[in-house]
């Protein structure tokens, strides 16, 4: 891994005349990293920790549609008191929708017999609410994932099992209503196969479940699972042997290291994009604290900007490289901006995206070291470990270039350039590269830009950065 550098300033490598066409000047800098971990969207801890972006969503069936007659207007109006406020914190939801909970804990719509999974009714019910959730979901930006849920205990889809028919036709029938969301399930390998739904593991890194659940989805993901579909869910701390790892507490997991490093780990190896429960440490607790940072680092995506080429003056011809040093994937096309800062002000007096910027196809390394199998005289047979050496990726992450040129209709004058990563629902800055260069907002300032004469070039050697960890003004629009 890249190690940071100390000082919050970007580092001039060269400063050349005559390099781009018709500019006066061609700059290239190296940006000094950011070492801490960042709140970024879409990723990491789920709920109720200082990192959260995404909030898990139980709903039960009877609260959204009680009866056939009730109008998709209940859908909408519970979703908005649900999520109030989301979008002004930055924060996006994963809504499952369940009808039994444990025991005699059920919430089936009063018209519909409980327990009933198989019957025409059912089927023509449960495929009008989900037809319901994709109009209500799959374009409303608070939703990041949805979880499939619906049938069992806790809609994770045992207790009993869905049968392969209701399989086979609720699967198509959210294939169908989600075309912008990704939806996962709790088995893929087994359950709803076929259909290219993501996964959420219900005992994230559970001693018991590392050979029967993890290592299939290893196998999934040696055939580029990963690439076309997040992977998350929760930690267990109430069955089996939890205790043996990921530790006995959320506080266990995060603060102590031969539980700490077994969960980045099994974050690593599994492309691991966002977890619950675990968030529930005690953040009253330092080493709990420092600990938790170590494993928000490892969930998701984590950009490097690398470097930064951009001419100084006339049309403006702008590159950078970026290195993904996470676990997995950024999943949603979110366009990549390059604007022109006032000074004094820092905001916007020009911007424009990169046409043919990917943010999906800035991927992390491949092939994290496998954990050590051996024999278990519990269920299921096998335990894995990682025990010795230092793990790392087979094949490190590689360095991706972005360019664009761009004809700039800003008033004469010397400008701030600067890069972001924008939430298409209000086109605001929001996902944020792991540079210390970064401006209150969202916005990495790279260098100076000169419009109808005047001077560009580096930034000067005083400029201020802002911290991005103290930085809570990002959020998006929800119309």
């Amino acid at each position: 891994m890249r190690k940071p550098v100390t000082r919050g300033l970007l580092l001039l490598l060269a400063c050349v005349s005559g390099v781009a066409p018709a500019a006066g000047r061609e700059c290239v800098v190296k940006p000094s990293l950011y070492a801490r971990a960042l709140r970024n969207p879409m990723k990491g801890f789920t709920s109720g920790s200082e990192w959260e972006t995404l909030r898990h969503t139980y709903i039960k069936w009877n609260e959204i549609e009680d009866r056939e007659n009730d109008g998709i207007d209940r859908i909408r109006s519970f979703c908005d008191r649900k999520w109030k406020g989301l979008a002004e914190r930055n924060v996006k939801a994963i809504p499952r929708v369940y009808l039994h909970w444990s025991g005699d804990r059920k919430c089936w719509p009063a018209d519909m017999t409980p327990d009933d999974y198989t019957s025409p009714q059912f089927q023509k019910r449960v495929l009008r609410l989900i037809e319901r959730l994709g109009t209500c979901w799959d374009g409303d930006p608070r939703v990041a994932f949805v979880e499939l849920g619906l049938f069992g205990k806790w809609g994770e889809q045992h207790s009993p099992d869905p049968t392969p028919e209701m399989q086979r036709l609720v699967g198509a029938a959210f294939v169908k209503a989600f075309k912008n969301k990704l939806v996962s399930v709790r088995q893929p390998w087994r359950k709803f196969s076929g259909f290219g739904f993501g996964w959420y593991w219900d005992s994230w890194a559970h001693y018991q479940q590392m050979w029967a659940h993890a290592s299939e989805v290893a196998k999934m993901n040696r055939s580029d699972y990963w690439k076309k579909t997040y992977i998350g869910g929760e930690v267990a701390y109430n069955w089996g042997d939890w205790h043996i790892q990921p530790g006995k507490t959320p506080t266990d997991s995060v603060s102590k290291p031969i539980h700490r490093d077994y969960v980045i780990n099994s974050i690593r190896w599994l492309r691991c994009t966002q977890l619950r429960w675990i968030s529930n440490y005690d953040r009253e607790n330092p080493e709990a604290v420092r600990g938790a940072e170590q494993v928000q680092k490892a969930f998701g995506y984590r950009f490097v900007l690398n470097e930064v080429r951009f001419s100084t003056s006339g049309p403006l011809a702008v590159s950078f490289s970026v290195t993904n040093e996470g676990s997995a994937p950024f999943y949603y096309d979110w366009p990549v901006e390059v604007s022109l800062l006032d000074r004094k002000t820092r905001k916007p007096v020009w911007r424009a995206t990169f046409p043919d910027a990917d943010v999906r196809a800035w991927l992390p390394g491949d092939g994290w070291t496998e954990p050590t199998w051996r024999p278990s005289p519990k269920w299921p047979g096998k335990v894995g470990e990682w025990a010795g050496g230092t793990p790392d990726w087979r094949t490190p992450p590689r360095a991706v270039t972005v360019g664009g040129r761009f004809q700039v209709d800003a008033p004469p004058g010397t400008y701030l350039l600067a890069l972001a990563v924008l939430d298409p629902a209000g086109k605001l800055p929001s996902l944020r590269f792991a540079t210390a260069s970064y401006l209150h907002g969202g916005r990495h300032p790279v260098g100076l830009f000169a419009v109808g004469g005047g001077q560009g070039g580096p930034l000067p050697a005083d400029f201020r950065f802002d911290d991005p960890h103290t930085d809570r003004s990002l959020r998006y629009v929800v119309k």
